[in-house]
């Protein structure tokens, strides 16, 4: 099975809307979907904002409801076969705890912004690689967003690879922090369903 995990700071918003927004997106295939957070609260709900965007964006509000807030630790980094990380910052600690998984780290927006350099065809061509067990497809589809590092330009502005932190914020700042999740969650969703076949 592929494994996916989301990561930010406190496990209460942006984490867990990427997680619950790729299980309901990623249902058919056999994918296994969790967060964590550097500095992950214990136990805790997602937010009442956040909880309330992932149902209006797709979510099961049952998954929703569900959720309680975990600490990263090495152990968590242990199998995931693609790390999605909410900032710059989230990916250095991931990178910190479990080196081996660098090329499969990326945070949501460098994921969008290197997948979309890759067509369709690339993909499959891609994932055809990998064999014929959809996880290995999967696995072969997020290497080649990875090799696109340094054939796409690097943003202008490093902050754009985060998404930024609604936590405490105002509800316009959740729909932007949303508006800046969304295509990440886009491009996996379609790297990963075209992996699949």
């Amino acid at each position: 099975m592929f494994e996916i995990m989301t990561v930010c700071t406190g496990n209460i918003c942006r984490s867990p809307l990427a997680e619950v927004l790729l299980r309901a997106r990623l249902a058919p295939l056999e994918v296994r979907v969790h967060s964590a957070g550097t500095q992950g609260l214990d136990a805790a709900p997602m937010t009442a904002e956040a909880r309330r965007l992932a149902v209006e964006l797709g979510a099961d509000a049952a998954d929703a409801d569900a959720h309680r807030s975990r600490y990263l630790t090495e152990r968590d980094l242990r199998s995931p076969d693609l790390v999605v990380a909410l900032s710059r910052e989230h990916r250095r600690r991931i990178i910190e705890l479990a080196p081996a998984r660098m090329r499969r780290t990326f945070t949501a927006r460098e994921f969008a912004r290197l997948a979309a350099g890759l067509g369709d065809d690339d993909v499959r061509a891609a994932a055809a690689a990998g064999g014929s067990d959809d996880a290995a497809r999967m696995r072969a589809a997020v290497s080649a967003v990875a090799a696109m590092r340094g054939a796409i330009a690097l943003p202008a502005d490093p902050a754009d690879d985060d998404v930024v932190d609604p936590y405490r914020r105002s509800w316009d700042t959740y729909q932007r922090s949303a508006a800046q999740l969304m295509p990440g969650i886009d491009e996996i969703e379609r790297i990963l369903r075209l992996a699949a076949g």
